[in-house]
C-alpha cells in the first residue's frame, strides 16, 4: 500500500473530547426490532454429532468403499454407541487391522464386504480376533 493513496477518515472527533479521553459508553434505548427473528448460524456439531463422547473424527485412507461414495481424504464420523445394523458402514477391526467396510449379517454367517470389485467379502469367523469398533454416521468430503 502506497502511503500517497491512502485515505483515513475525516472526522478528528469534537473540540472537548477524543477517543482516549472517553472512559465508558452510555448505550440505551431499545434494540433492533429484527434482532428478534435472527437465527443462530449451523452448528455442524448439533447437526452431525448425536452422542458427542462416543464420537471420532477419522480420515479415510483408501478406495475400499468408492461404490459407496467413500473416496481417500473423506473424513468419516464415527458413533461408537450405534449398534452396527445389516448394511451399514462399519469400522471393524480384524486381527488388529482397522478397516472400512459394509456390515452384513445373516442367520449364521458374518462379513464384511468392500465396496469395490478389487476386493472380495471378508466372511468372519471365531478364529479371528474381530470386533466392531463404530458405526459410520456421516461422510465429509472436501473439495
Amino acid at each position: 500500500m502506497e502511503v500517497e493513496k491512502f485515505f483515513g477518515s475525516n472526522y478528528t472527533g469534537t473540540k472537548d473530547f477524543t477517543q482516549q479521553k472517553v472512559p465508558t459508553a452510555n448505550a440505551t434505548g431499545f434494540g433492533a426490532a429484527a434482532d428478534d427473528y435472527m437465527e443462530r448460524g449451523i452448528d455442524l456439531n448439533e447437526q452431525l454429532i448425536r452422542n458427542k463422547p462416543a464420537t471420532f473424527f477419522m480420515k479415510v485412507s483408501s478406495n475400499n468403499m468408492i461404490n459407496a461414495g467413500i473416496y481417500d481424504g473423506d473424513i468419516v464420523i464415527v458413533d461408537r454407541s450405534l449398534k452396527p445394523l445389516n448394511g451399514k458402514i462399519v469400522i471393524a477391526v480384524i486381527d488388529g487391522e482397522m478397516m472400512i467396510r459394509r456390515y452384513e449379517k445373516s442367520m449364521n454367517s458374518l462379513r464384511l464386504i468392500a465396496e469395490t470389485p478389487k476386493l472380495s467379502p471378508i466372511e468372519v469367523n471365531e478364529f479371528m480376533d474381530f470386533k466392531i469398533w463404530g458405526v459410520v454416521s456421516c461422510i465429509i468430503r472436501v473439495i
